[in-house]
């Protein structure tokens, strides 16, 4: 475990001496697979704190940061520790879906406040929504569904889709079908973790697709992309996917067999707006790479709970105004706007990207807008 107290610079000012530091818990992966998303989106909302001296929302952050390695029994137990140990007040950072499922219901019933940044599960978009859960990513069908959307509008007649065996992926590909037009001749899904994909790859080559879809996040991903090129098949079978598994660190890793690719997503380093430019300047600067989709979300996170702080005047202690603020938050966001919708998921534009070059190696470029102010299916079952 780590734990992280971010003091004041010199010369900072707490908001009101007599306030107590706010504690927030991180739980993420740090560790074994995907453990790279969650040093990205662990190292944004760290930076957000720092350039704030230490501060959101004018008051001291004592941030704990534990790392879950991906199993569920970790981040339970992480969540009991801060809940019943720690006195938490905020609580963040989970990436898997299966493990949102297992740990957030505990969270939100203790009546903590979960901030998701990255994690969105259909069911807590839907009918099992809480008003003590809040996502500042996306509900996990969104990027799918923008996938879905411009693989219509390229024509493509016939598509295989491919997703790991767990709810965010089920979410994927019902997102993906949402809004595709065409035919679906195989819809595979795989082990959560798994690396070889030599049967799937011989499953989707018999079924004969023009287009491949596919949502693998982390090292799945990476495997997969590779595996896919070196069969010889993207020279005749168009692939597609999220930003998951084109992002700017992953593609170190997969090189030059994701170059063309096109993905989807909120947010690129790319777009042009005055507060990303800072944004990446500054994380350029301070960390010497440039910043990836997780890095946005975990410096979003951040800034949507330094405006919300704020705005109850650094007093967290009053749930119903946190939770208030925080519907109603406003910052200068780094993918060029952001709201709630009432489900307490976000209403944002979506785009789409490719994988070009960049130098000795690759990098991704905005292309075009897919959606403009997308909310999510499940708004109508949520009764908050």
């Amino acid at each position: 475990m780590k734990q992280l107290i971010i003091g004041l610079m010199a010369g900072a000012v707490m908001a009101t001496p007599a306030l107590s530091d706010i504690k927030i818990g991180m739980i993420t992966t740090l560790s074994g697979g995907g453990a790279s998303l969650g040093v990205d989106m662990r190292d944004g909302f760290e930076h957000a704190i720092k350039e704030r001296g230490g501060t959101l929302g004018g008051v001291t952050i004592d941030l704990t940061v534990v790392d879950d390695a991906r199993k569920v029994e970790n981040a339970k137990q992480a969540a009991t520790r801060m809940i019943k140990q720690d006195d938490v007040d905020i609580l963040t950072g989970i990436i898997w879906s299966n493990l949102t499922m297992a740990v957030v219901p505990g969270i939100t019933r203790a009546d903590k406040i979960y901030l998701s940044m990255n994690s969105g599960p259909s069911a807590l978009a839907g009918k099992q929504c809480n008003k003590n859960f809040f996502n500042v990513a996306w509900q996990n069908d969104n990027l799918h569904e923008a996938g879905g959307q411009y693989v219509t509008d390229q024509k493509i007649k016939k598509v295989a889709i491919l997703a790991p065996n767990y709810p965010g992926g089920k979410d994927a590909l019902n997102g993906f079908k949402r809004y595709y037009k065409g035919d679906i001749v195989a819809e595979i899904y795989t082990k959560l973790g798994q690396t070889d994909y030599a049967a799937e790859l011989a499953n989707i080559r018999a079924a004969g697709p023009d287009a491949v879809y596919f949502f693998l996040p982390g090292g799945m991903g990476i495997n997969f992309v590779k595996q896919y090129d070196q069969a010889g098949l993207k020279e005749n079978v168009a692939l597609y996917g999220p930003a998951f598994s084109f992002d700017e660190g992953i593609l170190k890793a997969v090189g030059e067999a994701a170059l063309g690719v096109y993905n989807t997503s909120q947010y690129t380093h790319d777009l042009d707006n005055e507060a990303n430019r800072k944004f990446v300047a500054s994380f350029q600067e301070a960390y010497g790479r440039k910043p990836s989709l997780y890095v946005s979300q975990g410096y979003e996170a951040a800034l949507a709970l330094d405006a919300a702080i704020a705005a109850v005047g650094g007093d967290v202690s009053d749930k119903d105004a946190l939770r208030k603020a925080l519907r109603e938050v406003k910052f200068d966001s780094v993918r060029g706007k952001f709201a709630f919708a009432s489900n307490q998921f976000p209403i944002q534009d979506i785009y789409v990207r490719q994988v070009v070059r960049d130098g000795d190696g690759f990098t991704n470029k905005t292309i075009a807008k897919v959606f403009t102010d997308h909310s999510n299916a499940f708004v109508g079952d949520c009764k908050l």
